[in-house]
């Protein structure tokens, strides 16, 4: 079986790790509120749509070997956010996945640098497992912070599609 307490991503600035029941407070924190989904669904996240995340969260990494990663600030230890691959299975065309990437941030941490840092860091640790495969990632089009985000990591636009009644921009890249 697979043992995520042994996966662990540094930077200068940050810590990644797959995520623990012990992050509910502050992953519920960040999903309950407003700007941090403000391109994602719009609604905030309640406690028990956190805890149904985390556990989802959790079980990416049990059962795939990968996942998103809890971000934390490493002189403080406060959340930065969520950022990882996964395949989240979602009934769009064309298809993304099984590796999509997908991050994140609170907001305090916006604007720092940390999403580039992170994401490039969870692609570098990718690149031993997933050579030559590829990520995509969708962004909802007036996300222009996110899209910086992707650019930078070296993810191309390469499209529009239709996600649940929204237009989201899609990206791709190899690992």
């Amino acid at each position: 079986m697979f043992d995520a307490t042994k996966t662990s991503i540094e930077t200068d600035r940050l810590v990644l790790r797959p995520p623990e029941l012990g992050d509910l407070d502050d992953t519920a924190g960040l999903w309950a509120d407003p700007e941090v989904v403000r391109f994602i669904s719009g609604k905030p996240s309640t406690r028990e749509e956190s805890w149904a995340r985390l556990h989802r969260n959790i079980g990416f990494w049990t059962a795939h070997g990968y996942g998103p990663l809890i971000v934390r600030e490493k002189a403080t230890g406060r959340l930065v956010g969520e950022i990882g691959l996964a395949n989240f299975g979602r009934e769009i065309d064309p298809p993304v996945g099984p590796l999509e990437a997908g991050w994140v941030l609170a907001p305090w941490a916006h604007g720092q640098g940390f999403a580039t840092e992170a994401v490039l860091a969870c692609l570098d640790w990718a690149r031993e497992r997933f050579a030559g495969q590829r990520a995509t990632c969708i962004i909802a089009p007036d996300n222009a912070a996110s899209i910086r985000v992707a650019e930078r990591c070296g993810f191309k636009a390469c499209g529009l599609a239709d996600y649940k009644g929204s237009s989201v921009a899609m990206f791709e890249r190899a690992i």
